[in-house]
């Protein structure tokens, strides 16, 4: 250790130096951390989850033999109301939990206040079956009793609750789920209007709705991918075939119901 000119006693450079080498000499280059946040997961989630619902109702549709403007029609319609749908449940369960939080920790505080020697044992148990010897974790609790504060928050960690403060606000994630709802799943409907201009062939324009649903799901793969470090062609592969085995089957409903229960028109 060595003092400055003002007396106050600072930390030798030496152990910053060896820190600094040690990390150096590591072994592997650092992992890619994931994206965070809960908005970046409803976006990337309820998108997901508005094309293959969209673009299963368009090939249910087509295989009906539905014209361009029932498409339109049924598939906004649907589109809005099963957004305000999720973004309401995205809301209430966003709530929920904050609730939930908010009720822990009045209970937390509680039981710090007047229970500490209980709550003292249960992290010194807790340090313990994570690897440290009993010494040095008398000694992290014993640190940890001086801040009640830090205390809450260290015991609602351990039981797998984050504090109310922290997080997205429900009314954001609801709206931002709902936006990317409408946002994703109007992909697959956008192929309808484009091609109006151009052709009059419903066939045509299903084909474009396929390639426009597949370009949404492979960048809601990748970003995907991102979020959670996945592999970025398994998670596109994946993505692809979620939402090829939800038209597939939407198709085959269709097309059965019409030309096997005995829809079809007379």
């Amino acid at each position: 250790m060595s003092r400055n000119s003002d007396g106050a006693t600072t930390t030798t450079i030496s152990l910053l130096q060896d820190t600094e080498a040690a990390e150096k000499n590591s072994c592997g280059d650092r992992p890619k951390e994931p994206w965070k946040g809960e908005l970046v997961k409803s976006i990337v989630y309820s998108g997901l989850d508005a094309i293959v619902t969209s673009f299963s109702l368009i090939s249910s549709i087509s295989a009906g033999r539905l014209s361009s403007v029932d498409v339109l029609v049924l598939g906004f319609a649907n589109l809005v109301a099963d957004g305000i749908s999720m973004g309401m449940g995205d809301y209430v369960s966003s709530n929920t939990e904050h609730d939930v939080a908010a009720k822990e920790k009045l209970v937390t505080e509680w039981d710090v206040t007047n229970r500490r020697r209980l709550q003292e044992q249960s992290l010194l148990d807790r340090y313990r079956a994570l690897g440290m010897n009993h010494e040095d974790a008398a000694m992290v609790v014993e640190i940890f009793a001086k801040y009640s504060d830090i205390m809450v928050e260290e015991k609602m960690v351990q039981n797998g609750i984050l504090s109310p403060e922290e997080g997205e606000k429900p009314w954001k994630t609801g709206l931002v789920t709902f936006g990317a709802f409408l946002l994703f799943g109007s992909a697959p409907i956008i192929a309808f209007i484009v091609l109006i201009p151009f052709t009059q062939n419903d066939t045509l324009k299903f084909i474009g709705a396929c390639v426009l649903s597949a370009l949404a799901l492979a960048a809601l793969g990748i970003a995907k991918a991102k979020i959670a470090g996945q592999n970025y062609a398994l998670s596109v592969v994946g993505t692809l075939f979620n939402g090829a085995i939800a038209g597939f089957a939407a198709y085959v409903i269709g097309w059965g119901l019409r030309n096997v229960a005995g829809l079809e028109e007379e």
